[in-house]
């Protein structure tokens, strides 16, 4: 079978026309369903289980997006996020082959927590700009707060950095699991040893996403934790140096 004659579906949770803070510029956003990770302070609950969502061709996907063209060209772009976007990495290859074509900027929201095989790669290699999410620095606390260690997400980072890949890097600020002063002073550390970072994000956690849990009948386990404050973040931002 000819490979232009395969027909690409996608699970998807839900698409911004016109997103503002995930990546530059004006972005259409694709919300991917389906995520391997358990962030206690998850805002997305719903995007967790691979059969929600509903299936869309790449067809599909790809006219909507150049509906939008006018406006995400050539200052913003696509960026696709979850969920976890690298679990349909072979849709997304196909999305952003034909994004290239037509010269618009791609970005993946990613946690990096992904074996780094061929067709990782490949969609690397097409895609601009990554938000890479910093789950927590120490690996024991990583697999603590989203049941899985940073191994795989550090070993990304250090990928897109030796590959000329550009990044952000983002780390969400829970009171009492992320805002260790040494943990952040590691962080920073690591960090300062990646080549292509351009932004570093500091994103204070809030409680706004409870209601999907106790909607899906999860116990939310972060209901005793406050949310971080402008203080929190300052201070954090005041040990990173950023």
């Amino acid at each position: 079978m000819e490979q232009e004659n395969i027909e690409y579906y996608a699970k998807v949770h839900s698409i911004e026309s016109f997103g503002t803070v995930d990546g530059p510029g004006i972005r259409f956003v694709l919300f991917l369903q389906g995520c391997s990770l358990k962030c206690k302070y998850c805002h997305n609950r719903d995007t967790w289980d691979i059969k929600g969502g509903e299936f869309k061709s790449l067809d599909e996907i790809f006219e909507n997006i150049l509906r939008y063209k006018s406006y995400i060209y050539p200052n913003g772009g696509v960026t696709v996020t979850g969920g976890e976007p690298l679990l349909q990495h072979e849709f997304l290859i196909e999305l952003f082959k034909r994004l290239k074509k037509e010269k618009i900027h791609t970005c993946i929201d990613t946690s990096g927590m992904v074996d780094l095989n061929d067709k990782i790669k490949e969609l690397i290699y097409l895609t601009d700009l990554f938000l890479l999410d910093i789950k927590h620095i120490d690996p024991d606390k990583c697999k603590e707060l989203v049941g899985m260690s940073n191994k795989r997400e550090l070993e990304f980072a250090r990928y897109l950095s030796d590959n000329n890949k550009h990044m952000w890097i983002r780390q969400v600020l829970v009171p009492g699991y992320t805002d260790d002063e040494q943990d952040l002073l590691k962080l920073k550390d690591f960090i300062a040893s990646l080549k292509t970072v351009d932004r570093v994000e500091i994103l204070p956690y809030h409680n706004m996403g409870k209601y999907k849990w106790e909607e899906l009948h999860f116990k939310y386990e972060l209901d005793d934790v406050r949310t971080a404050t402008e203080e929190d973040v300052e201070r954090a931002k005041k040990i990173l140096g950023i």
